[in-house]
């Protein structure tokens, strides 16, 4: 497949389409090879993580081990959830069966994930109502919740908290717990159950290998704690984050059912974020979101190409900078609650000075 010249959208012209007509066509191309590739050497890194975690008790050899682990935990998620958009390999089937095992170790039901993420989240990127990735709550929602809701409101949109916000609302609400329609009902309870036998298998059979290797009760639970335990919940972490940065900004917009737009949502509701090459060793250009959110199917060793020719036609519209950690805490900071009809974020105080009955003590 040979690349197409990158054609301007036409003035005027507010499709999708007309921005997926800029990016090149090789961009589009899936290979098996680098497939089983990078998923033969996230999987190989895995492996001896493991092994080491197994081997050491040593806390100052732990830590560092354990942060490696819910790092290339992310890295295997990262590529599921390539796969399970149908981006990394050639065929559908082989898509989701290595989506499926690419999963396990973060513990994600893949046709949930599916139904979630690709038709809802994509589908309808930042709309209000819809997109319940990172949706923000009103100045009237926020002086309507309980004194816990609100406590926990204000933790988990602080810059500690978006680890809690995706393993509560995404995890938990919209996968777990998640009651589908009733055309992906039968497919999500099949990979439920895929996921209820590795958590025992896992966590029982590590268990066990606790109890062999040091012969006692706290073994038996320590094991499967730092083997499976804290990666998960460093990658919820590690996920959290990222998806906050993709998303939420003070110069990024959600919009009102009516004001959405899919061109817009798609390429200005998100970034496009340059991180250290180290880290993309984990990340797989994830950071590199806007061609993501224009086309899922490009596979993503390709979104660096598709970026610079989205970039090339749409200019300052689109969000493309360094990441910084600072622009974290300065958005976390900013964006509390959501004015739809002005289509700005609010610190708790700018919402109580405007009027609303928002009670707070700190801005």
């Amino acid at each position: 497949m040979t690349n197409t010249p990158n054609q301007l959208p036409a003035e005027g012209d507010r499709s999708l389409a007309s921005i997926r007509a800029v990016i090149p066509r090789s961009c589009f191309e899936r290979s098996n090879r680098l497939g089983f590739l990078h998923v033969a050497r996230d999987l190989v890194i895995y492996a001896m993580v493991m092994v080491a975690i197994v081997m050491v008790d040593q806390w100052w050899l732990l830590v560092p081990l354990e942060l490696v682990a819910g790092l290339i935990v992310s890295g295997l998620f990262v590529l599921g959830h390539d796969a399970a958009h149908g981006a990394l390999f050639e065929t559908k089937r082989l898509n989701a069966n290595m989506a499926r095992l690419l999963f396990l170790p973060s513990f994600h039901v893949h046709e949930a994930w599916v139904f979630g993420h690709n038709r809802v989240h994509h589908g309808f990127t930042t709309r209000q109502g819809m997109d319940f990735v990172w949706h923000p709550v009103t100045p009237d929602q926020y002086a309507a919740m309980s004194t816990v809701a609100k406590l926990r409101h204000r933790f988990e949109w602080s810059w500690l908290g978006s680890g809690a916000y995706y393993l509560r609302e995404v995890w938990w609400n919209k996968m777990m717990r998640f009651e589908s329609p009733e055309k992906h009902a039968d497919a999500i309870r099949r990979d439920k159950r895929l996921i209820y036998v590795w958590a025992l298998i896992s966590i029982g059979g590590s268990a066990a290998l606790g109890w062999f290797v040091g012969g006692s009760v706290a073994a038996a639970v320590f094991m499967p704690v730092k083997l499976f335990v804290i990666p998960f919940l460093l990658f919820t972490g590690s996920i959290g984050w990222t998806v906050y940065v993709h998303h939420i900004s003070p110069e990024m917009k959600w919009w009102t059912s009516k004001g959405w737009n899919r061109r817009a949502a798609q390429t200005e509701s998100t970034t496009i974020l340059r991180i250290p090459w180290i880290l993309n060793v984990f990340f797989h250009h994830i950071f590199i979101h806007v061609p993501h959110h224009v086309d899922a199917r490009i596979p993503w060793y390709k979104l660096p190409e598709a970026a610079d020719a989205i970039k090339e036609a749409l200019g300052d519209t689109v969000i493309d900078r360094r990441l910084r950690l600072r622009d974290y805490f300065v958005a976390t900071k900013a964006c509390k609650l959501y004015d739809f009809d002005a289509g700005t974020w609010l610190t708790y105080r700018q919402a109580a000075e405007q009027g609303s009955d928002v009670k707070l003590t700190t801005a």
